[in-house]
């Protein structure tokens, strides 16, 4: 049987701390989907790094991943990660986005993805499920509301007429979508753990993005929920893989 082949397309630098303790981002990726016998490489489209195209046919899916950069901006690696994500769709590879992974698939679709009117979500949020996408993980047993990690400040406004919001929250409309069987935006962040929110946290608020206010109210979120990790690695897989 041929080995299953799947590619990160990484939009993010990995922070000294990350790149220690986890392997980088796109280790995080990894080990929370990879399963045995598959081959998994990683591109770092922030830097401009892209598979080429006769390269292509040779994944069976490619998940991309957040970013601090704006996903309706006009950065070239952001030009051409929406070209390249229309030949994917065009080839109907499986694409899974997270956060900006999310909002960039979005936008490449037709969509309009803006700063959230309501500020930045940091911390860990309930999601509600549409029932037809709970109907659709029945397999997986998971429940209808499910807790994830947040960390973001856009979102995506509008989607075309053919995607589905597939889950929200009470703070962002389209927390979750889908565009036929092969392509699905996740909003939060189910690779996450709280380690990483927490050093998140510290950065932004390092850098200035955040105040400390915000931060210790993050902070706070984070100590009362813990996210449903299992249940997300579980959904996470069996899409890029083809079971759902």
């Amino acid at each position: 049987m041929e080995k299953k082949r799947f590619a990160v397309l990484m939009c993010a630098e990995d922070s000294e701390y990350v790149k220690k303790v986890y392997g980088g981002y796109s280790g995080v990726f990894v080990k929370m989907l990879e399963e045995e016998g598959e081959t998994w490489d990683v591109y770092k489209v922030a830097r401009g790094e892209f598979p080429e195209d006769e390269e292509l046919f040779l994944y069976d899916g490619f998940v991309i991943t957040g970013s601090c950069s704006d996903a309706h901006g006009n950065d070239t690696w952001v030009h051409d990660l929406l070209d390249l994500l229309n030949k994917l769709h065009s080839m109907n590879k499986k694409l899974l986005g997270i956060c900006f992974g999310h909002q960039i698939l979005g936008r490449a679709l037709g969509g309009k993805v803006t700063r959230s009117p309501s500020g930045w979500d940091i911390g860990i949020r309930t999601i509600t499920l549409s029932p037809s996408w709970s109907f659709s993980l029945t397999s997986l047993d998971l429940p209808p509301r499910l807790s994830i990690i947040e960390c973001h400040r856009d979102e995506i406004q509008e989607l075309p007429a053919k995607a589905e919001v597939i889950a929200w929250s009470e703070k962002t409309g389209i927390e979750m979508f889908k565009y036929g069987d092969n392509i699905m935006g996740i909003q939060g962040h189910p690779e996450y753990s709280k380690d990483i929110l927490l050093h998140l946290i510290d950065r932004l608020i390092q850098g200035d993005c955040i105040m400390d206010a915000v931060g210790i109210q993050a902070r706070e979120r984070a100590a009362l929920w813990e996210p449903d990790k299992e249940a997300w690695k579980r959904m996470c897989v069996n899409f890029l893989k083809g079971r759902l």
